[in-house]
């Protein structure tokens, strides 16, 4: 059985190259923000970040770290406008500058195209959009009286993940909000990267019952160290 087990956040971002495709989920304890520094300190660039939001201020690691440096091309997320209109977030920033592009979804649309990705389907119709510049230049259809929109799934090349536990075959295990974006990002990319809060187990030792993703999605582990770290780059 291939090890996935590495010794540090560096290792397991080492080769991501310019120009990838990476899916970060979120929600306070379901951030993977170590890894996010570490490709902060990695300095891949021209990437494509797919999340749920675009990150906060300066001094919080999110995704929004990777967009101040300039690493970040184009955002896919479903909330582009910050919390507060009067703090102007990195992404805003360099958006309004045309410093990099975005994709608005509605949420449900984008759970569901990450979803699709990881389930094998070709795309799917859904009403959310309909009648909003959103849905423009997509295929509409009508069925049974309401009008659709034609959506496509959305691949990585790589998911950022954060875990509770996990075995050391990659079975994963999450807890409260990492129970978001996770479990289907993690099923949606080519490699997926696992920071996890717990020491690993043996197979066998976690309840089958409580395994929220099968080892066979997960490539890469890292366990989080005591001090948690999250040290950005220069």
């Amino acid at each position: 059985m291939k090890n996935k087990i590495l010794q540090s956040f560096d290792e397991a971002v080492a080769d991501i190259p310019d120009g990838s495709t990476v899916m970060f989920p979120g929600f306070g304890v379901g951030s993977p923000q170590n890894l996010i520094a570490a490709l902060n300190r990695q300095g891949a660039k021209e990437l494509t970040g797919i999340s749920n939001g675009h990150g906060g201020t300066t001094g919080r690691v999110d995704v929004g770290t990777l967009i101040e440096a300039g690493q970040v091309r184009k955002m896919i997320c479903a909330f582009t406008a910050p919390t507060h209109p009067s703090r102007i977030t990195p992404f805003v920033q360099k958006y309004n500058d045309g410093e990099m592009e975005a994709e608005l979804l509605p949420q449900g649309t984008l759970a569901e195209r990450i979803r699709s990705a990881a389930a094998g389907i070709g795309g799917f119709f859904t009403p959310a959009s309909v009648g909003t510049e959103l849905a423009e230049g997509k295929e509409h259809r009508e069925i049974n009286g309401r009008t659709y929109v034609l959506e496509f799934p959305l691949h990585a090349d790589y998911a950022f993940i954060k875990a509770w536990q996990a075995d050391t075959f990659g079975n994963l295990q999450f807890r409260l909000a990492q129970r978001n974006f996770n479990p289907i990002m993690a099923m949606a990319a080519k490699t997926t990267i696992v920071e996890l809060e717990n020491e690993i187990v043996s197979v066998g030792e976690l309840d089958p019952d409580k395994i929220h993703v099968p080892g066979i999605y997960v490539d890469r582990m890292v366990i989080i160290p005591p001090d948690g770290i999250w040290e950005t780059g220069p």
